[in-house]
């Protein structure tokens, strides 16, 4: 196929594809070499310039996107209530994000209170997973994040996320969590939800 057949290609499958795809898995279905996927997707981007959408690449893979400044005509179309994650969940996915892979007790310690609550939470919005157990008294689960975390907050990896100075554990939880209801807040297209949690008293 030439390149331009390819971009299409790979515009269709971006398209009907629910996660990003990896380039490796790209090249797969495309029958290429895996060092041609960059190029092709310049290609792709460069005739996506005047439209609607455009290629990102999030979670160590590529997807179709609708542009910012289009935002507000699908929001007319969705018109979405999104439910804002809580400063606790922010904090205790701030902690697991730097700290992973950490057990539950491990959170409760930094935190200063329980986090059972928000740790399940978490769990099924898709941003955390459990992955394992800890070889320790009673062999507590241990949590990291999730590619859904990663294209939820933008971040193509972990190493992307902010550096911070060695700071006081919970102070580190609570400017993460400040910082990214502030993402939030600004580019309006957290779409996450779930049943209400409870509600958490601050140490």
């Amino acid at each position: 196929m030439t390149s331009p057949d390819l971009g299409a290609a790979i515009e269709c499958v971006l398209f009907v594809g629910n996660e990003p795809i990896s380039g490796e898995r790209l090249a797969e279905i495309l029958g290429v070499p895996p060092e041609r996927i960059p190029e092709l997707m310049g290609e792709l981007q460069d005739r996506l310039v005047q439209r609607g959408l455009c290629v990102v690449k999030i979670a160590g893979g590529y997807n179709l996107a609708t542009r910012p400044e289009y935002a507000q005509f699908v929001e007319r179309l969705l018109e979405p209530t999104p439910e804002r994650l809580s400063v606790p969940a922010l904090e205790a996915l701030a902690i697991i994000a730097y700290r992973e892979p950490i057990t539950r007790p491990e959170i409760d310690e930094l935190r200063g209170v329980n986090s059972s609550g928000v740790v399940n939470t978490l769990i099924e919005k898709g941003l955390v997973t459990i992955a394992g157990r800890k070889d320790a008294p009673g062999r507590p689960f241990l949590l990291r994040t999730t590619p859904h975390f990663l294209a939820s907050f933008g971040l193509c990896d972990l190493d992307e996320l902010p550096r911070l100075d060695e700071v006081e554990a919970r102070q580190l939880a609570r400017g993460l969590a400040e910082s990214a209801q502030q993402r939030l807040e600004d580019t309006e297209e957290e779409t996450l939800s779930s049943p209400a949690e409870e509600a958490e008293q601050a140490p």
